[in-house]
């Protein structure tokens, strides 16, 4: 059974207070706070997602994306790391997330690398540093090459407003980018840009471009565990 719970944040030593809240299907929870808006750029927003697990089925991240996650833009960029979970463990469901939360034109972007990355073949077997079905896990906090991309629990993913701002764009309606870093420490940069679209008459935002997310990340040290 889902369900929503708000919570207001308490101003800290004059900052404004950020709205904290939660959303839960069954006994997955999902937590997102921050200050990042389609509506005004501010080079100082941030925001963070947290989550016990990675939806287990396209019916689960239908329901995150369209009742909580989706309608901000980290939310929206937080889902894209599930998405590719998902896609790792199955090809169908995975394909079906990645074309809920995307622009047309990412979907086969995000799609054709990770065919590549997550499959092995004679050219990339699976000791290739090529092969790296832990990618989603790289943009997690606490994950390292070093530690086998293990994440800290509950999975945070953090973001901050990139030095780009707003962008609005004229076509196929209007609609207006958001340019975001996604912090992780799979790469030397230690961040990761995401670009994310809303359209002025959907409540709901998409990610518009992430080749920052497939890009091969530094190779594992020991045995990746897989996330919950």
């Amino acid at each position: 059974m889902k369900k929503t719970i708000f919570v207001v944040m308490a101003c800290v030593l004059g900052l404004s207070a950020q709205a904290q809240s939660t959303w839960s299907y069954g006994e997955h929870q999902y937590t997102m706070k921050g200050n990042l808006t389609a509506e005004k750029y501010n080079k100082n927003a941030t925001g963070v997602v947290t989550f016990t697990n990675v939806p287990k089925d396209y019916e689960e991240f239908e329901a995150l994306y369209k009742e909580f996650l989706g309608k901000t833009p980290h939310g929206t960029a937080a889902m894209m790391p599930m998405a590719m979970e998902i896609y790792g463990r199955n090809r169908e469901e995975g394909l079906r997330c990645i074309q809920l939360i995307s622009w047309p034109s990412n979907v086969n972007s995000v799609v054709s690398q990770l065919k590549q990355k997550y499959g092995t073949s004679e050219y990339a077997p699976a000791n290739d540093s090529y092969h790296q079905r832990y990618l989603p896990a790289a943009v997690l906090k606490g994950a390292t090459p070093q530690n086998g991309y293990s994440p800290k629990r509950p999975y945070t993913v953090e973001m901050k407003a990139s030095v780009n701002a707003h962008q609005d764009l004229q076509f196929s309606g209007e609609g207006r980018v958001v340019y975001l870093y996604i912090m992780g420490d799979g790469w030397d940069t230690h961040q990761r840009s995401v670009e994310i679209i809303k359209q002025s008459d959907s409540e709901l935002h998409q990610v518009f471009n992430c080749p920052s997310l497939y890009t091969q990340c530094k190779p594992i040290r020991g045995q990746w565990q897989g996330l919950q």
